[in-house]
């Protein structure tokens, strides 16, 4: 929902730093983001949660730098932003794995499974939506991402405040899983709507 303002404050912010990064790849950077964003799931399933969460802020701020670097270097790639989001989601699914792991217990795994159920519903209704809008050319000039990702209740922003929540408090995941996935489905209903409403 705040993705797209606080992109803008977060390339201001991160240019002075990725302007002198030109000899870096920024594919290597989305590669430490994935072994950085794994670690915070492995500290997560040992319970080591101050660990855990300060992986998981590393991963975030390299998964911000990618992208930036990309763009001032002139070194964007279709595989590039394909890789960046495969990363994305190996990590939003493995700390929550790696919660449960360290906490295990049957209500746990069932929220885990509601919870993951909804990112997977959630990828398909963004995905497949923004090939349609790919498809259909509406693409503008400030689309900063590889491709059009319609805004909803529940984005990358969001999704970094819930997990600091769910590494900052984990006997309560079960709640803090549920609600979450409760907003997440939620989104795919708005675009739904949207779709309906502009794609017949």
């Amino acid at each position: 929902m705040f993705d797209t303002s606080l992109r803008e404050l977060k390339d201001r912010i991160a240019a002075p730093l990725t302007i002198r990064m030109e000899g870096i790849s920024p594919d290597l950077l989305s590669l430490l983001a994935l072994l950085v964003g794994v670690g915070a799931a492995l500290f997560a399933a040992q319970a080591h949660y101050g660990w855990a969460l300060a992986f998981w802020l590393l991963n975030r701020a390299l998964d911000g730098l990618d992208g930036l670097l990309a763009r001032q270097h002139a070194k964007q790639s279709d595989f590039g932003g394909y890789f960046d989001i495969v990363v994305d989601f190996v990590v939003y699914a493995s700390v929550p794995i790696g919660l449960v792991m360290g906490t295990p217990s049957p209500e746990h795994y069932l929220t885990l499974a509601f919870l993951l159920a909804s990112f997977y519903i959630n990828a398909a209704s963004w995905m497949y939506l923004g090939a349609i809008l790919e498809k259909r050319h509406a693409r503008d000039a400030q689309t900063m991402t590889s491709i059009v990702m319609p805004v909803g209740l529940i984005g990358g922003t969001e999704t970094i405040v819930a997990y600091c929540l769910f590494l900052a408090f984990p006997a309560r995941i079960t709640l803090l899983f549920t609600i979450f996935a409760a907003l997440v489905l939620i989104t795919v209903i708005q675009r739904l709507i949207w779709a309906w409403r502009k794609l017949r």
